[in-house]
């Protein structure tokens, strides 16, 4: 670690220990050329799949878009900032899960959309209308039949599975 006040390369460190939840490390550290002393902060960098587009782009993972995309269709919901915090980090789970260099935007929609399932009808309604492109008002009425014929979820959560679960 090179000294911010002397640029030299040799300090020593003085004392470590966790910090913000135990995702860091801090480590306060000693310039053996000048004697002032710093503090560093250590996190893992963890790499994210690249995101490959419809049309082939490749773009990065953006944890903003993700958000952005679900709080619009979240907007005047009655959903706890938890809630999506929650099952952003579950997506982001499963895209360093998955251990891909490249991940189809097709799949994360399709995760986004099963999240928004669990969290409020409505959202997933209107977070579907935009990923898949609802022509006409029979495309909505098909969707929502399609919700009406299912569990819901606080009903699904009762449910003791018959197979295993996969992730996909």
């Amino acid at each position: 670690m090179r000294c911010p006040f002397c640029s030299a390369t040799d300090t020593k460190v003085i004392d470590s220990r966790l910090a913000n939840e135990g995702h860091q490390v801090r480590r306060r550290r000693e310039c053996l050329d000048c004697g002032e002393r710093f503090t560093t902060y250590e996190s893992v960098e963890l790499v994210m799949p690249r995101i490959v587009k419809t049309g082939g782009e490749r773009v990065p993972f953006s944890e903003e878009k993700l958000r952005g995309g679900m709080l619009r269709a979240l907007e005047k919901r009655p959903v706890e900032t938890e809630q999506v915090e929650a099952a952003i980090n579950r997506i982001k789970h499963r895209l360093r899960a998955g251990g891909e260099r490249e991940v189809p935007s097709r799949r994360i929609g399709d995760w986004v959309m099963a999240e928004l399932r669990e969290m409020d009808e409505v959202a997933f309604v209107r977070f579907a209308s935009v990923y898949r492109s609802f022509q006409d008002v029979n495309e909505f009425r098909e969707e929502i039949e399609r919700l009406e014929s299912q569990p819901s979820p606080e009903l699904k959560k009762q449910q003791i599975p018959l197979l295993p679960v996969e992730d996909e």
